[in-house]
């Protein structure tokens, strides 16, 4: 962490940055289009991102009923976060008029980053993440490759605290057999924008979150020299976070913590009338009895809902807006440590912590929740085991027909024990749930092809 800027105040002309990483030869190139516009798209006709709509989110894939999966969630977090970016970005330029010419593109770059940020999760929503690393785990079966992986120099909380965020930055920059260099070759700002946990795993004490794998620390390192990421302070073996990163997470918290209660309305496992008591207490006065007149304009609950819900987003796009302008030095120089969301005005602050103790008692324990939980838990550390397995065993007739089964942009040929496992989580995590799920039962022959 030597090449850390060792000044304490980073600076929106290097922040905002249109290099593209990998291709930074390219970078003088004019289009119609922004760089950052180019990254949205580039991201949105992508295969990890259409496959996507086959992840779970929260609750199962749906049958009669929609629910929310990855994709819906990653295109409505984007919409949320090019509003606050927009309107970040309209402070700003007020504030330096002549300042950055990027400033005007926040909201391009901010959108384009809410499209990625979950790109990296496994299938089965969050509980894949735990599985994955449950499986890694002190007692677990992943525990018999500890030591060879720790001899060799690998980084085995890698594995201990498989994390989402760290996988994205890699399906993002890691030249895959066969592709190009510099993964998607997205801008160094759209990348700084995803990493929530700037430091590696083995300083992600307790929560076990972090920002990148041991294979892509130089790639971080490259990034926030490029941007000018400053140390921070209080931890100075750490990057200080990336100021659009806050806009991000901003977004992903407005949207995941508001749709999951309107989901678990149309599921059934909290009533309408609970939905619309949490919800409306975001409000109060005037504004409040003005909603409740415009609800009643229509009949229809589900239209009900969707109508306090987006006057919600509304409000709370508005309150983290004013939290990052209000806060912009401390985040420029990296003292700035909660959630904007975590900083907005009471009474939005207070319902929205209504909201999550209710999704914490009430919807992440309801039974089909925990039962994909159960399910990813076995899935994955079946097909997990049984790849690695075959990886660190190559001759045999057995190992050599799974792995016919690895596509062959991951390098079932890597001579070490972490490479042979980070390239099984990289097949396994890119998958979706309906593959991940059928893929089982083949190699488990609980299920074949038809005859």
């Amino acid at each position: 962490m030597d090449e850390i800027e060792s000044k304490n105040m980073m600076e929106w002309t290097r922040l905002l940055s249109d290099k593209r990483f990998g291709m930074e030869e390219y970078s003088d190139r004019k289009h119609e289009r922004t760089d950052f516009q180019r990254d949205y798209d580039r991201l949105v006709f992508s295969s990890p991102f259409r496959r996507l709509q086959n992840k779970t989110q929260v609750f199962p894939l749906p049958g009669h009923i929609f629910v929310h999966n990855r994709l819906t969630h990653s295109l409505e977090v984007s919409c949320v976060g090019r509003s606050l970016g927009n309107n970040v970005s309209k402070g700003l330029i007020r504030k330096y008029p002549d300042g950055s010419p990027n400033l005007s593109e926040i909201g391009a770059i901010v959108s384009a980053a809410c499209l990625a940020h979950d790109m990296g999760n496994p299938p089965f929503g969050h509980s894949g993440e735990r599985a994955i690393s449950a499986f890694f785990d002190e007692g677990g079966e992943g525990e018999k490759w500890k030591n060879d992986v720790q001899k060799e120099g690998g980084r085995w909380s890698d594995f201990v605290h498989f994390e989402g965020n760290a996988n994205a930055l890699r399906l993002l920059t890691h030249q895959f057999l066969g592709r190009r260099k510099g993964g998607f070759a997205l801008t160094y700002s759209t990348l700084a924008s995803i990493i929530k946990y700037p430091y590696s795993s083995n300083l992600s004490g307790k929560k076990g979150k972090f920002g990148f794998f041991q294979t892509e620390e130089e790639s971080y390192l490259r990034i926030a020299k490029e941007l000018g990421i400053c140390c921070n302070p209080s931890e100075p073996e750490k990057f200080a976070r990336y100021p659009l990163v806050f806009l991000v997470e901003a977004a992903d918290d407005i949207c995941y913590q508001i749709m999951d209660i309107e989901d678990a309305c149309k599921l059934h496992i909290i009533t309408y009338a609970e939905a619309i008591d949490l919800l409306i207490d975001f409000f109060e006065g005037e504004k409040r009895e003005h909603i409740l007149r415009i609800m009643k304009m229509v009949d229809d609950k589900n239209e009900q809902l969707a109508y306090l819900r987006s006057s919600i987003i509304g409000l709370l796009v508005d309150e983290c807006s004013r939290v990052f302008l209000e806060n912009e030095e401390t985040i420029l120089n990296g003292t700035f440590g909660s959630p904007l969301i975590g900083q907005i005005s009471d009474p939005a602050r207070s319902a929205y912590a209504n909201c999550s103790k209710m999704a914490c008692d009430k919807i992440y324990r309801a039974k089909d929740v925990v039962d994909v939980e159960l399910a990813g838990h076995h899935i994955f550390s079946r097909l997990i085991n049984i790849f690695t397995d075959a990886l660190m065993h190559q001759g045999q007739p057995y190992s050599k027909l799974l792995l016919q089964r690895i596509p062959e942009q991951y390098d079932t040929n890597v001579t070490s024990t972490y490479g042979k496992i980070q390239c099984v989580l990289d097949f396994i995590s890119g998958m979706t749930d309906v593959y991940a799920l059928d893929l089982y039962r083949k190699v488990t022959g609980m299920g074949l092809p038809a005859v």
